[in-house]
C-alpha cells in the first residue's frame, strides 16, 4: 500500500489473526504468499482486511494476480488456515462456506476446452428456463427479480445464445442464493450498457440493505466514482496502492476513477518497462513458471 493511501478497513501486514476473524470484517488476508509448486509466487506479502457491506474494487494490468487472489479467496486453492479469513472462516478448509451459498465466485464464461478446435462457448440443448428453474432452494421472488433485472427469455435455447444472453443466464444462476460474500472477475464485460448499470446498482443495494460484501476485479472504470467504497491495486501480485475512497486523494480532489487507474497504470507501466530492460525481459511481467509433474490446481478449484 502507498503510504498515504492506508486507512482504516483495508489494512496491510495485520498480525496475529484469530481464528474467528476480526470482528466486523468479512474479509481478512494476512500476510499471504502464493505459488503453485516450484513455480514462481502469484501472489507476495499481501494484507486485506475489509468490513461487511464492502463494495470494493480489485484492480491492476494484466497478469497481475487478481484473478489468481480471487480463486485463492473463493477457496479454489491450498491455503493455511490463518492466512486468510471470509466470514471468520478459512475458504478452502470449510466446505460449507461455498456449498451453503455463504461465498460465492462468478468467474469466466462456460467455455470448455475441444480437442483440435480450442476454446469453444460451454452450451447444450437446453433452455434458460431449465437451468434457473432446476436450482433447488432459492427464493421465487428472489429468481423472479433476477429474471427480470436481467431481461431474460426463459425460452433462450443455451445452443443458440450470444456470449452476452449467455452471461446473463450465468450470472443469475450465480446470484439466486443470498450470498454474504460475492467474488466477481470481469463478469459484465459481456453485458451491454444497461444491463450493467442495472447489474451494478442491484450490487448496491445488496451492501446497503442485506449487509453483503462484494469484490469485483474489473478494467471498466467509467462511472464506478460512486459505486464503490474501497479500492485494492494490485502489482505483479502485491497489494500496492488502495483503501476507503474517502481515503484516496486524487478522488477526494474530484478525479474520476477511470483518471486515478490511468495514473496507477502508467506508474505500473513505467516501473515494468525500466524492469525490463534491466532483465532483458521487454517490460512485460515476468512469466510464471510451472512444474509439468505436478498440477496447478486442486481439485477444490472445480467445486
Amino acid at each position: 500500500m502507498t503510504v498515504g493511501d492506508q486507512a482504516p478497513g483495508m489494512t496491510v501486514g495485520a498480525v496475529g489473526v484469530k481464528e474467528d476473524g476480526p470482528d466486523g470484517n468479512a474479509v481478512y488476508i494476512n500476510s499471504l504468499h502464493y505459488s503453485f509448486p516450484n513455480g514462481q509466487p502469484f501472489i507476495s506479502d499481501f494484507s486485506l482486511t475489509l468490513p461487511a457491506g464492502s463494495r470494493c474494487l480489485l484492480a491492476g494490468a494484466n497478469g497481475a494476480g487478481k484473478s489468481t487472489m480471487l480463486q485463492v479467496l473463493a477457496g479454489k486453492f491450498m491455503i493455511k488456515k490463518e492466512q486468510i479469513s471470509v466470514l471468520g472462516r478459512p475458504p478452502f478448509h470449510d466446505t460449507a462456506l461455498t456449498c451453503d451459498g455463504e461465498l460465492q465466485y462468478l468467474g469466466g464464461s462456460w467455455r470448455r476446452d475441444i480437442a483440435f478446435a480450442g476454446d469453444s462457448p460451454l452450451q447444450g440443448d437446453f433452455t434458460a428456463k431449465e437451468m434457473l428453474y432446476n436450482v433447488k432452494d432459492v427464493n421465487d421472488e428472489r429468481r423472479e427479480y433476477l429474471i427480470k433485472l436481467l431481461d431474460i427469455d426463459l425460452n433462450w435455447s443455451m445452443m443458440r445464445t450470444s456470449d452476452g444472453q449467455r452471461r446473463r443466464v450465468q450470472i443469475a444462476m450465480g446470484l439466486l442464493r443470498e450470498y454474504k460474500v460475492l467474488l466477481m472477475d470481469e463478469i459484465t464485460v459481456d453485458l451491454d450498457i444497461l444491463s450493467r448499470l442495472d447489474l451494478m446498482e442491484f450490487f448496491r443495494q445488496e451492501c446497503e440493505v442485506r449487509g453483503a460484501t462484494i469484490i469485483y476485479a474489473t478494467h471498466i472504470f467509467d462511472g464506478m466514482e460512486k459505486w464503490a467504497t474501497h479500492l485494492a491495486y494490485i502489482e505483479n501480485g502485491a497489494l500496492k496502492r488502495g483503501g476507503p475512497c474517502e481515503s484516496i486523494p486524487m478522488l477526494n480532489e474530484g478525479k474520476r476513477l477511470l483518471d486515478v487507474m490511468t495514473v496507477w497504470l502508467r506508474a505500473d507501466q513505467v516501473v515494468r518497462k525500466a524492469k525490463g530492460k534491466l532483465e532483458g525481459g521487454g517490460g512485460a511481467l515476468p512469466a510464471k513458471a510451472y512444474t509439468p509433474y505436478l498440477p496447478s490446481k486442486h481439485m477444490a478449484f472445480f467445486r
